[in-house]
């Protein structure tokens, strides 16, 4: 097993990865027995699913990817 570091930069870059690093951590690692890679591989799988595309984010103003994407293909009759 490698591991890999953030590389020292802006501390503002860093927030945005120890941010994810955490709600992973929370969400995902320590809600599970990781038997194996597999069953890692598995569950880790699920919740990049769950959190990219079920889950409304703040950034997008609390709409998931997937209506954030649609409101640009189906604009608002508000932006004519």
């Amino acid at each position: 097993m490698q591991l890999h570091f953030i590389r020292p930069g802006k501390p503002g870059r860093r927030r945005s990865y120890e941010s994810f690093n955490g709600k992973f951590r929370d969400e995902c690692l320590n809600q599970h027995w990781l038997l194996s890679l597999a069953d890692a591989r598995r569950i880790i799988e699920a919740w990049r699913v769950e959190c990219n595309m079920a889950r409304g984010h703040c950034a997008l103003n609390r709409l998931t990817p997937a209506q954030f994407a649609a409101s640009f293909c189906n604009p608002t009759d508000e932006s004519k």
